[in-house]
């Protein structure tokens, strides 16, 4: 692998440093007093006094248009034992329709602020107005060691600014003292208790007090366990400090993955499998070319890129790197609502293409992305194949698409597609001759009066509706000449009780919220599958490389 750069290449959002300081300066330093040798006999040496508490206060106005981060330099002296920040801005009030004031904050030490660099130390974004860290303890979303004496920096992330501009204020309070026992990180096993090669459900995408959500990680495990879920991935946004947290509410029945939440302003994206620990960064957007860089990391550690909820309606959620260097894609996040409908959409029509040009096709996943109370832990999840319930097994089955996504543990499903004495399941392939009949088979469970609909590269080819138990067994006939793939989805009635008759061509759609989505069965046909085969290669890291076989 070529050596990475240690810093990115210029943009206009550049970091802007700038310290102005009211009632402080930004080098804090220590008074040293030297004693003179006398005659007589030395006196006990009398311990130094403790110097007090220093406070730097930091302000300064942002116009719009600022930069991306704006990097606020103060210099920490020898025998700081602990470094405590508040902050706050105005938010004055703008036209219907316009942004307010929004804007965030972390901290870099003296190790620098390079892309990428080692200096990071926390980001808690804009849902804490003050943290602090020590070589012992820090605020959830920070991490803890020493406090080393240079040029650290506070980092503003104005992401919204007032047609007024943005003034802001930091308190940064200096205390100095012993500095007290060094963190012990507790990090999660990569094994769990699993049952061999079987279906495993898991939630990929969760929030703790760790960056906006606002449950303990104790609380996010219990509920992990409540929904009947054997695996979870803890995804705060840009920040690692709460893998060192998981190992103890991890267990022989709960596999926790360390992940994370890059939320850049281009969209945000999620690493799963990340090495415990590892940081990766999110300050940049696509047009800075850096996204390849942090793929790069990621895959290293044997870990997946997933583009997130690509469009959901929020600001810098919607996603804008592209999907060439993903891994899978989440298209399902939270509960139902129509920006998941387009993300299926979406992806639907990029898995023709990339059947029909030969190229490997992007799975799809489905995850809570709960932060709070009343969001459910598990709503939807991913029931995912693999070989047993360990970190590697996991991210191996999802990497693949052996994998469907469930609303709740409630939903039970088997997807097959048989035909010319073979079988082949959820993200697998079935090569039989071109026109020889191949049986679909779709029985499911826990969908009272649900829908079902089966759907391959020519659209929607066959819908049934479930009775209202909720349990039933469709099963459609079609060729690998007919369908280069079939998938399957499972949809609640409509609001109104209905189940959806018809077609969608009209404004409302004839079906409910999703209730199941599965990845798909590829068919090939005997003759042909080099036509339009893709031949994956696995690589270290797990990633995969893709070319396309012409005869």
């Amino acid at each position: 692998m070529p050596t990475e750069p240690s810093a990115p290449r210029p943009t206009r959002r550049d970091l802007l440093r700038t310290g102005l300081a009211t009632g402080a300066t930004t080098a804090l330093g220590l008074a040293a007093t030297t004693g003179e040798a006398t005659a007589a006999p030395a006196a006990p040496a009398t311990p130094a006094a403790t110097p007090p508490d220093r406070t730097l206060t930091l302000t300064g106005h942002l116009p719009t248009g600022a930069p991306d981060f704006v990097y606020l330099p103060v210099e920490v002296p020898e025998g700081v034992r602990e470094i405590a920040v508040s902050y706050g801005y105005d938010k004055p009030p703008v036209p219907a329709g316009t942004p307010g004031n929004s804007c965030d904050i972390g901290i870099f030490d003296e190790r620098g602020t390079d892309l990428g660099g080692p200096g990071f130390r926390g980001w808690s974004g804009g849902f804490r107005t003050e943290f602090s860290l020590s070589r012992s303890a820090a605020t959830p979303g920070y991490l803890p060691g020493p406090i080393g004496p240079g040029t650290w920096h506070v980092v503003l992330g104005p992401y919204q600014v007032a047609p007024q501009g943005l003034d802001y204020h930091v308190e940064v309070t200096l205390r100095f003292g012993a500095p007290g026992p060094q963190f012990t990180p507790r990090y999660p096993a990569e094994r769990a208790r699993g049952r061999g090669r079987a279906w495993y459900r898991g939630d990929c995408h969760l929030h703790t007090v760790h960056s906006d959500g606002r449950r303990l990680p104790e609380e996010v495990a219990a509920g992990a366990r409540a929904a009947g879920l054997d695996f979870i991935v803890s995804t705060d946004h840009n920040t690692s400090s709460s893998h060192a947290v998981w190992g103890p509410l991890a267990g022989p029945d709960l596999l926790v993955v360390p992940g994370e939440e890059i939320t850049t302003r281009n969209g945000h994206w999620l690493a799963l499998g990340l090495e415990a620990g590892q940081f990766v960064d999110w300050r940049y957007r696509s047009r800075d070319e850096e996204f390849p860089r942090f793929v790069r990391q990621v895959h290293r550690s044997g870990g997946l890129v997933v583009p997130a909820h690509p469009y959901c309606p929020y600001v810098a959620c919607q996603w804008k790197f592209g999907y060439e260097q993903a891994d899978a894609v989440e298209v399902w996040n939270g509960p139902w609502t129509y920006d998941d409908e387009s993300a299926v959409d979406t992806w639907d029509g990029r898995l023709a293409v990339a059947l029909r040009e030969g190229r490997s096709w992007l799975p799809a996943l489905g995850n809570s992305d709960a932060h709070s109370e009343p969001q459910v832990i598990g709503s939807p999840h991913n029931v995912v194949l693999a070989e047993d319930l360990t970190r590697d097994a996991i991210l191996d089955g999802l990497r693949n698409g052996r994998s469907w996504i469930a609303e709740s543990g409630a939903v039970r499903l088997e997807f097959t597609v048989t035909g010319h004495g073979r079988r082949a399941g959820v993200g697998e392939e079935l090569t039989v001759p071109a026109d020889a009949p191949v049986d679909v088979t779709l029985t499911v469970s826990g969908v009272p009066g649900g829908t079902v609909r089966l759907i391959t590269d020519e659209g929607q080819m066959h819908q049934e509706s479930l009775p209202a138990g909720g349990s039933g067994t469709v099963v459609w006939r079609t060729t690998a000449s007919l369908a280069a793939y079939v998938r399957a989805e499972v949809r609640h009635p409509k609001p109104d009780g209905t189940p959806g008759k018809g077609n969608a061509m009209g404004p409302d759609l004839p079906w409910g919220p999703m209730a199941a989505l599965t990845n798909p069965i590829i068919l090939r046909a005997e003759g042909n599958e080099n036509r339009h085969r893709a031949v994956t290669e696995r690589l270290p890291g797990g990633h995969r490389a893709t070319a396309a076989t012409r005869p």
